[in-house]
């Protein structure tokens, strides 16, 4: 039965084991190569139309839901307030402690 469709394979795509294949590999590579340009066009496509719109769609709604980043208050920040100095260096020109 296999021994049988693989007759038919070579009978069908006029492939027999005594001709030299270099012609019709050439032209079966070439007719590959098309075909594997024109399966990327379709998914260069298809990334243009379909999933790079959709992307921006979902980045554009979580940009507008994102909350606005508020400050964190951990101190009261006093604006008019000098800080006094509790400990000073001794100014003693004998260096004396």
């Amino acid at each position: 039965m296999t021994l049988l469709l693989m007759l038919e394979f070579f009978e069908d795509n006029g492939i027999s084991p005594g001709e030299n294949l270099g012609p019709k590999m050439q032209t079966l590579e070439a007719l590959i190569k098309k075909r594997i340009n024109g399966v990327i066009a379709i998914l260069r496509d298809i990334e243009k139309s379909q999933t790079k719109p959709t992307v921006a769609m979902m980045e554009s709604l979580f940009k507008e839901a994102e909350p606005k980043k508020k400050p964190l208050i951990l101190e009261k920040n006093a604006v008019g307030k000098k800080e006094e100095i509790q400990f000073r260096e001794r100014q003693n020109p004998n260096k004396e402690f």
